[in-house]
Parts: C-alpha cells; structure tokens; sequence
C-alpha cells in the first residue's frame, strides 16, 4: 500500500489517511517519510529533518514567526486500526490524540504560501512516551534555531477551545515490598499486592486541585497507570509496584511536584521515573492576545 500523502485530500479524508499510517512511538519513520515528501513538494518551504522529527518553515521576512506543532507517534494500537467512520465521527488510533491536528497543520502548510507571519511546521516523535526521548526536546537540544518564534499553537485536542500554557506530569513508582512463599503455604510469606491496597485507597480518595493560574483554571489528576506484581501463579508475590501518573498545574515546579507525590503516599518507598515541567500560559503577552482576539 502506497504511504504518499495528497495534501489537496479534504481533511478529513488525509486525516483517515494518516491515521492508517501506523506510527506507535518509536516507530514512526513510515509516516515521517511520507510528511517530509509532501512538504518537500512545496517550494515555499525550507525543509530540515532531525530523526523522524521534520521541521518546515517559510522565509518571507515578516515581522513575527508563529511555530504550528505536533506530534506524529501514538499510544500502542489497540485492534483500532485502520480507521472507519460511524455516525460522522472518524475513529482510530491516534485520531483525535493529534493525527487529526497534524493533517490540519499539514493542509495549512499546502494552502498558505503567502501567510500574514512566517510559520514554522513542527511535526515530531516520541511524545507519548518519557520525556527523555521526546521528539521535540531533542530538537530543542540539536537545532533550537529551527524551533525560533515568537507565539506557538501545539495541535493537540482542546475541543476547539484556546487552552493556555500545559499541565505538567512526572510517572512514579509506589512500591510496596513482602516475602515471597508458595500459595500452598501461604502463611509463610507476606503478600506485596495486598500490602498495595492502602496505596489505592489514597489514589481512590484524593481530591485533585482545580487552581487558578493567570486567570485559567487548571484540572490536575494523581492515577495509578499501571500495577505489576507477582512472579507465576501459584507464588505469593514478594514485591508490587503501583505505577502513578500526576498532571500538575503550572504554579508548581518539578520540584515541589514530587514533594506533593511524596507528602501523599508518606510512609511508602517512592521512585520517580519520568518528569516534564508544567508551562505557564502566557496569553498576557501581545502575541498571544492578538491571537486570543
């Protein structure tokens, strides 16, 4: 099957398109290929590739540059590919989590060879996974000049809404330790999974804040994302780890996000493995405002 992407699709269509392109993260090199071709036909655009992060920009000289961005990868693809369309919805890996988004930065890309600023077409990898292998902080390191501008829209769903700035999220991992022993002599050991449920009481009972910041309200959530444990069935597992996800508002560092996570489960054995910082919104510079008007 032919991968080429026809960017005078309706959007709809190229965005069912991308869609059947499969590009979990980290395996995203198909549809880079086929995004870098597509631009590469336009002339207007300079086009530049670090990885299977593609990066195109236009050099009118205008006055200010806006940077339109977004991520190519997907979460694992659960028997929801290729796409279909019911009742007027497009469903699919990825769809809304931002396929639907880089086919409309995608159609701007094609229609604009004349824009009011410049624009800067990010669309990169690994985004959906930890922070360290992120597309576009691997860009930020590599070619920061490629990623200059003055006012940046990332294309991820907000339901059409203006949604300032990001929340930030850190993964954890709660581990609750027992001793091992086999389940015909279960008394002899100490069940780790058992040992785990006050962690998802806390997890059941936490009241997420819901703060205020440069006028937006930010919805924060603390949630186990995964539990592993045990080492065959017929073991009494000697160890348990609750892996949590929290989403912060940006009026908190790093820092004192994994002060909150360690205040909440307090008496348990704590271990970070991924973080990326909140943004605050900015919508008070010019820039954005002009936008927001």
């Amino acid at each position: 099957m032919s991968t080429r992407l026809d960017l005078t699709q309706d959007v709809g269509a190229l965005t069912a398109r991308i869609v059947d392109i499969e590009s979990v993260s980290g395996g995203e090199k198909v549809l880079a290929d086929a995004i870098e071709e597509a631009l590469r036909a336009l002339p207007y655009l300079r086009v530049d590739r670090d990885g299977e992060s593609i990066v195109a920009r236009t050099g009118l000289g205008r006055g200010e540059r806006v940077v339109i961005a977004g991520h190519i990868d997907t979460v694992p693809v659960a028997g929801n590919l290729p796409s279909h369309v019911e009742d007027g919805l497009l469903y699919g890996c990825g769809t809304s989590d931002m396929k639907a988004g880089v086919a409309v930065a995608l159609k701007l890309a094609a229609a604009l060879d004349e824009p009011a600023r410049d624009v800067t077409y990010v669309f990169y990898d690994c985004e959906e996974i930890e922070a360290e292998r992120n597309g576009l902080r691997r860009l930020s390191l590599n070619h920061p000049d490629w990623l200059t501008g003055d006012f940046a829209v990332l294309m991820e769903p907000t339901d059409g809404e203006i949604e300032g700035g990001c929340q930030g999220t850190l993964r954890a991992e709660i581990t609750t330790r027992g001793r091992r022993a086999h389940s015909a002599r279960s008394w002899l050991g100490v069940n780790a999974v058992h040992r785990a449920l006050p962690v998802l009481e806390i997890l059941n009972a936490y009241q997420a804040r819901q703060p205020v910041v440069d006028g937006l309200e930010y919805h924060e959530g603390l949630n186990a994302v995964a539990i592993q444990a045990g080492v065959a069935g017929n073991v009494i597992p000697d160890e348990c780890v609750v892996t949590v996800n929290y989403r912060f508002a940006p009026d908190l560092s790093l820092d004192a996000a994994q002060e909150h996570v360690r205040e909440v489960f307090d008496g348990f054995e704590v271990r970070f493995t991924d973080l990326a910082p909140a943004a605050r919104p900015g919508l008070t510079d010019p820039v954005a405002g002009a936008f927001v008007a």
